[in-house]
Formats: C-alpha cells, structure tokens, sequence
C-alpha cells in the first residue's frame, strides 16, 4: 500500500513530532471519503472546529467523513502532507511552509490568519541578565525549529546585532523547551500561544521581546494539491468554517476558553489571554499580504538552514473562484 520510502517517512514524522497521532482509520481511508486532517495545539480554530462537530456536520452532505492526527509543531505536521499521510494542514506558522517549498512539496496555501505579532515571544526569567535582545549573545536558547517563533528569534538577534552562532540554540519541541527553561538549562526560551500565556503569568518569567516590530507572525492553512485538486468542494467547506469558527472565537472569547480548556489542560483565563493576542481573522492568500515570506526565506537561508534560496512567490495558493491552485501573484 505504502512504498519503502513512504514507510521510513512515517517513522521519521513520528520520532520528529514527539507525539503525533496518526490514526489508523486516518491513513488507511481514501481521500475520496475521508479528509485526513493535521493539526497542533495551537491549532485554535481547527480545535473548535474539531470540538463541536461542526466539520463533520458541514462536510456530511459531500459525503465526506473527517479524521484527525495531532502534531507537536508545524514542521513535522508538514512533513507529513508532503508524503500524502494527510490531506489538509491546520494552521501553521508563516515559516513553516517555506520549509514544505525548499522540499518540493505538492501542496497549496488555502488561507491565511491576519498578524498576530504578539502572540509569540521570547520569554526570560524575571530575576535574570537579560534585558534585551543583546543581552542574547552567548546564552542558551530553546526554539522548536521552523515554527515562527524561530524566524522572531533570528529577526530579534539580526536587529541586536547578534549573529545567530554566537549564541547556543537548541531545536527543541515547545514541551521540552519549556521543561528546559524551568529547570535552568537554558536562559531563554521562544514559543508560541498558548505556551507563551501559560508561562508569562509566572511569577519569576517575563517576556524578553515579542513579534511587534519583528514579525508579524501570519499563520497559513495548506491543503495537499492532489486532495484540493480532487475535492475543491471540500476545500471551500472547510475555508467557510474556519473563518465561521474565527468570527465566533473573537466574538465569543469567554465561551471559546471555556470549550478549549479541557481540551488544551489549561485554566480558561490563561486560554482567553492567549486568544486576544490571535487575529483568528481568517482569509484568503493574496500577493498583497504575503511579501513578508520571501523576508522570512532569505533569514532562514543566511543562517544556513535551508537547503538552497526559495523564491516564495513560487509558491501557490488556492483560487476558490477558478477551483485550481494558482501563483501566489496571480
């Protein structure tokens, strides 16, 4: 069913993604009848979406059944699309699918969330040195690789002056960093909501620097090409409720942390902290809102973590009007 190499990916995907679950229903079901659906913790609107039954609901009449993996981070969840163990991609953030480009991944942006610039930071003990993004030099850093809170750590470095080998980074899952910046082992530590408002309530933490001036921090919705190709229908049901569930997260912040604390295992007022720092205004992709890609490409090359440059406005969106997947500028 699978090939030798689709097999060693999925192992690689598991032993990467520190957690995921990948449904035995989820991969054996065709994408003929079943939308296989990645997401992550920070996933909000898919988790609602997911909590409430309103996919399942919406998707019904096309026939279409729904199935879930969970992911720790971006990267992995999409490692996965590239190797079809999944159809469509919760959100991520900005960096990640350049990552899914510098790999040659079929996939297609399907949307995007408006900045939420502050809703990542680099978060530091209260009693600590730092004091600035400089104070960085030399101290050990926890970051999950690609997630978006790399690229702000790399931009906070740039604007201090700091290059990025003159501190000590370690690619670490947003559990384990944590775990890392609670006992010590490391004096700084970049992350994401709802981690970042699980932590900056702490009495001896305080936030170093967000995304404000740094990185705007959209995160993107991705679809695989042959899955949007073959069911468009399914596409345009899922882009209605996401934004659906984003209209009533932001219009209904007190019930939306209710609904997500038993699910996330946080109290709900740490949960309506994290929300009102996310846009959750979901959109379709325009050229016109995607020039900070090609900034975020180019920071990640110098730093020598991709392979080769990648020129973003190669990368292609989903055009709901012409039911196909076009260039980002077209």
């Amino acid at each position: 069913m699978f090939s030798s190499a689709r097999r060693r990916f999925l192992v690689h995907a598991s032993l990467i993604g520190a957690g995921a679950v990948l449904s035995r229903s989820g991969l054996a079901a065709t994408a003929t009848t079943t939308v296989r659906i990645g997401y992550q913790k920070s996933s909000t609107l898919i988790t609602v979406l997911k909590a409430q039954g309103k996919l399942e609901t919406a998707l019904a009449p096309l026939g279409v059944d729904v199935s879930w993996s969970e992911f720790a981070s971006g990267l992995p969840l999409t490692e996965a699309l590239n190797a079809e163990a999944i159809d469509f991609s919760a959100d991520v953030a900005d960096t990640v699918p350049i990552f899914a480009q510098a790999a040659h991944a079929r996939f297609v942006y399907v949307a995007q969330e408006a900045p939420s610039p502050g809703a990542q930071a680099i978060v530091v003990k209260r009693a600590g040195a730092l004091h600035s993004s400089a104070d960085l030099r030399g101290k050990d850093i926890a970051v999950t690789k690609a997630a978006g809170s790399h690229y702000l750590l790399l931009a906070a470095l740039a604007k201090a002056g700091v290059p990025p080998d003159a501190t000590r980074i370690h690619y670490l899952t947003p559990a384990d960093g944590r775990a890392a910046f609670e006992r010590g082992s490391v004096d700084a530590w970049v992350t994401w909501d709802p981690y970042v408002a699980s932590a900056d309530q702490q009495a001896d933490v305080r936030i170093l620097a967000n995304g404000n001036g740094l990185a705007s921090y959209q995160r993107y919705y991705l679809a695989s090409t042959r899955f949007a190709e073959a069911r468009p229908d399914v596409v345009a049901a899922i882009y209605a409720q996401l934004r659906e569930a984003g209209e009533w997260v932001r219009a209904s912040p007190q019930g939306a942390a209710r609904l997500l604390a038993p699910v996330w295992g946080l109290d709900a007022a740490t949960i309506e902290r994290a929300n009102a720092r996310r846009s959750y205004a979901v959109r379709q992709v325009e050229a016109a809102n995607f020039d900070e890609q090609q900034k975020i490409a180019d920071t990640f090359l110098a730093a020598h973590l991709l392979p080769a440059a990648v020129d973003t406005s190669r990368a292609q969106r989903w055009d709901f009007n012409a039911k196909r997947a076009v260039a980002i500028g077209a």
